[in-house]
């Protein structure tokens, strides 16, 4: 296991926000932190202390020339999201992304579209793409939600599901949305589902509030997921994990 970083890009800066509060319209997203710095400089920290497979989302329109900027502080370092289709797949791997991570094009009108999927993974190659199956939980099930996590898929996280996507992509990285943001702990039943089910690399994302909730996904996720810690770390305004912290982790159990 190891602790991925991210940068989250939100109208052309670095930003955390609180995931459910994301929308098309009316009053915009809360914002956890806001970065003065470029995205870049967060790729080059990332870079410098080796923490490897991280990924960059683009929450929206207004992003791409952040998105370049971070993916040249570590060329060939990070995975690419957000707004990802056929037509621009390539063009971000050649910018320097290692992965394109896709959710609503596969995931397109409520449910998933099998044909854009084997395009893309024949397009960009199965070991380059990662599927986001970020999650919100409605009526004891974990649907896959799409447009920046506001639209519900008739799609839920379970074993046959998994196990089919996996044929066409290398990676899934799953948001919990529902605790997105908070800083008030991660989804354990998500967790141990992903844990149980996922045939294939995972990457957790969401609710993380101290260096105690890695050691928590090693626990319940068996050593099988790997975790990104958002909101929380102390470089992008928070105060329940030291990005040291981070580091040590990944020293101690990366593999």
């Amino acid at each position: 296991m190891r602790i991925r970083p991210c940068i989250d890009l939100h109208q052309g800066k670095v930003k955390q926000i609180v995931g459910s509060t994301l929308k098309d319209s009316g009053k915009g997203p809360r914002e956890n932190f806001v970065a003065e710095k470029p995205p870049s400089f967060y790729s080059k920290l990332f870079k410098e202390h080796n923490l490897v497979g991280g990924h960059i989302i683009m929450l929206g329109p207004g992003n791409d020339e952040a998105a370049i900027d971070a993916l040249k502080g570590w060329p060939n370092g990070m995975q690419i999201g957000g707004g990802i289709n056929l037509d621009n797949a390539l063009f971000w791997l050649k910018k320097g992304a290692t992965h394109v991570i896709v959710t609503s094009f596969c995931f397109y009108d409520g449910v998933l579209d099998w044909d854009r999927l084997k395009a893309l993974s024949s397009t960009v190659g199965k070991n380059r793409l990662v599927l986001d199956l970020s999650c919100r939980k409605r009526n004891g099930k974990y649907f896959i939600v799409t447009d920046r996590w506001q639209k519900f898929t008739k799609v839920f996280i379970e074993r046959d599901v998994l196990l089919s996507l996996s044929k066409y992509c290398d990676e899934f990285l799953v948001h919990g949305v529902d605790v997105e943001g908070k800083c008030q702990g991660v989804d354990e039943e998500l967790i141990e589902l992903l844990s149980d089910i996922t045939p294939i690399p995972t990457t957790y994302a969401g609710g993380a509030k101290s260096i105690d909730d890695a050691y928590l996904v090693l626990e319940k996720g068996k050593g099988k997921l790997d975790l990104t810690i958002g909101s929380a770390l102390d470089i992008f305004g928070g105060n329940g994990v030291r990005f040291e912290e981070i580091v040590e982790f990944n020293k101690k159990f990366a593999h």
